[in-house]
């Protein structure tokens, strides 16, 4: 429900709103599912590795991937 709440207000041009309640899906999941802290900080740092698929770009510098996630206590 949170989710569909989520959708419409991301339809209605209200992204920053979209986002606060996609922070407070998160928190509410974390605690359903006994997720603490380090573990989501582990999850944000394996999820900003590279992908040695990606490693390179068409000129053969590294590029960086942005992070998906950041963990901010």
């Amino acid at each position: 429900m949170l989710g569909e709440c989520r959708a419409a207000l991301l339809q209605a041009g209200k992204a920053d709103t979209a986002k606060l309640l996609a922070v407070a899906i998160l928190d509410l999941r974390m605690k359903l599912h006994r997720i603490d802290d380090f573990e989501l900080k582990a999850v944000c740092e394996e999820l900003m590795l590279p992908d040695p698929a990606d490693e390179r770009s068409r000129d053969g510098r590294s590029q960086r991937r942005r992070p998906l996630l950041r963990l901010v206590k």
